[in-house]
């Protein structure tokens, strides 16, 4: 954002907060009644195997219940959404196959859901070439970086670069200055290598030691000896089914006296934090994108998302303690389903023919309230860079469970644009 978008921004957001109600630009719907009782298929590009796998489950099942409830009151322009998922592998060539299956096959309206960096970087291209809107799960800085094209958005979740910069003054002020990284070797965890460097120099601080792990590695240990010494704050985020290994074995390695801790919860999604290793997790902090344990401040909105997906107020499944959720992440898919229907109906979507509408539909959209379709908070979604903005948690491990330390206003995590996808022609 430029410095003038960036001071309009937070103004409109005091003066939004000062009355009480964050206004949405105005997206009614403008049909009366449906001109086709077809349905609006949506191609899901889910990670149901390889290293995304966990995320690709929770991403699932809330898409599935959003699509419900959706369908439950109407649709969207009147239309049933019709889901269509295809498993990506989490493979970047395999996504760029999904895509095309989802256009010359399927026949989808838009394609949705992916996480994984590389997998949207592998299939953006394919998206633009077949003019088919994107609109994507992920948190990678790429889609705001101007590195892919116009028919790419991120509405429903926020990037790293956002995140780090929000989480780099608690990091300074609570935890230490020197800072030792460990991060996946991918594009993921290039962003916050990059980002975070940059935020937390601009806090007075210095990183000692940038760690890349390959995010397929089973095992950690061999890669901790390059801690330097002086090393006052680990901040780590790693990816991948060997998650809790790579935890388990950090707190192996260090024994009764580490250094302070932060880490991204990635790093332990869809992880049970009671499980035998973990003890040394006490009061270390972690970024969280939606907090996993119900808060004592809980929203009805948060309360109603969780029964909705089917995860209790440990953020595990209702019907399995044991099968934690991505709950940091899974709301993207919901909060991305209820931008597109909104987007939909302010275009009077009908088919193919508009996507382009649908794209500066979306592209017009600002101040996002927080509500039952955005149960995470509230957001401001910069239509020229194609990336939202919101709210960052930090939360600190208090007797195995995480417990909200602080929140981040949305101006915090506000950057001046990279990209203005608007100048692109279609």
């Amino acid at each position: 954002m430029s410095q003038k978008l960036l001071t309009s921004r937070r103004s409109l957001l005091k003066s939004a907060a000062a009355g009480g109600l964050l206004a949405a630009t105005p997206l009614a719907s403008r049909f009366a009644s449906a001109q086709s009782a077809a349905p609006i298929k949506i191609g899901f590009q889910q990670h149901s195997t390889g290293i995304g796998a966990a995320y690709g489950r929770w991403y699932g099942r809330t898409t599935e219940a959003a699509t419900k409830l959706i369908n439950d009151a109407g649709g969207i322009n009147g239309r049933p959404i019709e889901i269509i998922a295809e498993d990506d592998g989490t493979d970047p060539k395999r996504g760029a196959e999904v895509i095309e299956k989802f256009a010359n096959q399927h026949g989808c309206d838009v394609a949705f859901g992916t996480l994984f960096s590389h997998v949207v970087f592998g299939s953006a291209p394919a998206a633009g070439e077949l003019k088919m809107p994107y609109f994507v799960v992920s948190e990678g800085h790429h889609v705001a970086s101007g590195a892919l094209n116009r028919y790419t958005l991120q509405p429903g979740i926020t990037d790293v670069k956002s995140q780090v910069q929000a989480m780099a003054p608690f990091v300074a002020n609570t935890l230490g200055k020197k800072v030792t990284m460990i991060y996946p070797d991918f594009a993921f965890g290039h962003d916050h290598r990059d980002f975070f460097s940059e935020a937390i120099e601009r806090q007075g601080g210095e990183v000692l030691a940038k760690i890349a792990i390959p995010p397929t590695e089973t095992s950690f240990t061999k890669y901790f000896p390059q801690i330097p010494r002086d090393t006052e704050v680990l901040y780590h985020v790693m990816v991948g089914p060997a998650v809790l290994t790579f935890v388990k074995e950090l707190g192996e390695f260090f024994g009764p006296s580490r250094p302070e801790i932060f880490g991204f919860i990635d790093s332990l999604e869809a992880v049970d934090l009671s499980s035998p290793g973990l003890e040394f997790l006490d009061g270390t902090y972690f970024w969280e994108g939606n907090p996993r344990y119900a808060q004592e401040n809980q929203s009805e909105h948060d309360k109603a998302f969780r029964a909705a997906v089917g995860v209790d107020e440990n953020g595990a499944s209702v019907s399995d303690a044991k099968d934690v959720s991505t709950y940091a992440h899974m709301f993207g898919c919901w909060e991305t389903l209820y931008i597109l229907k909104a987007a939909m109906e302010a275009s009077d979507y009908q088919g193919p023919a508009d996507r382009q509408k649908l794209i500066e539909a979306t592209e017009a959209m600002s101040i996002i309230p927080e509500g039952p379709g955005h149960p995470q908070g509230a957001k401001v979604f910069n239509g020229k860079t194609h990336q939202v903005f919101g709210h960052q948690y930090i939360s600190r491990v208090e007797n195995g469970k995480l417990v909200l330390a602080h929140t981040t206003s949305i101006a915090d995590t506000f950057y001046p644009d990279e990209v203005d996808y608007t100048t692109q022609s279609f």
